[in-house]
């Protein structure tokens, strides 16, 4: 029997299911490649490339994300997940930089995973909105992710 109902199911979105193919892509690249450090410096230049790939406004913001993370937490990792910068810990995803383009939002995103160590009571943000990358906001970004890790 089908159903008729109206109000259904439609699927992934279109930049859903992109973000799924970028991600099988990244994981198919990653599974090439030889040495740790060959996978690490691929990983880096990847993800320079993606920022690179970005219209201007998140472009910048992206750049000085990633200057600030890898500054403030150089044990974290820059690799592709599901077509976006992000850093990792052990292969695991701590954080990562969605641009306002990749999911057609009015703001980019700075994300946290379960990985970050961002505990405080029982309830804290995971994620927050960027419009624009000011020093006040890169000194906030340090403290984030350096918390993130420690």
């Amino acid at each position: 029997m089908s159903s008729t109902d109206s109000s259904g199911y439609e699927g992934f979105t279109a930049e859903e299911r992109a973000a799924m193919k970028d991600h099988a892509k990244e994981l198919k690249t990653a599974a090439r490649r030889s040495t740790r450090a060959e996978k690490a410096a691929q990983a880096v230049r990847e993800v320079l490339a993606k920022i690179a790939e970005m219209p201007d406004s998140d472009r910048i913001m992206a750049e000085r994300v990633h200057a600030v993370v890898t500054a403030n937490a150089p044990t974290l990792a820059p690799k592709l997940w599901y077509g976006m910068p992000s850093y990792a810990l052990d292969g695991k995803v701590v954080c990562f930089f969605q641009s306002a383009e990749k999911f057609k939002t009015r703001y980019a995103t700075l994300g946290f995973s379960d990985q970050a160590k961002l505990d405080q009571g029982t309830m804290w943000a995971s994620a927050f909105a960027l419009t624009e990358v000011t020093v006040e906001v890169e000194t906030r970004i340090a403290a984030l992710v350096k918390q993130a890790v420690s």
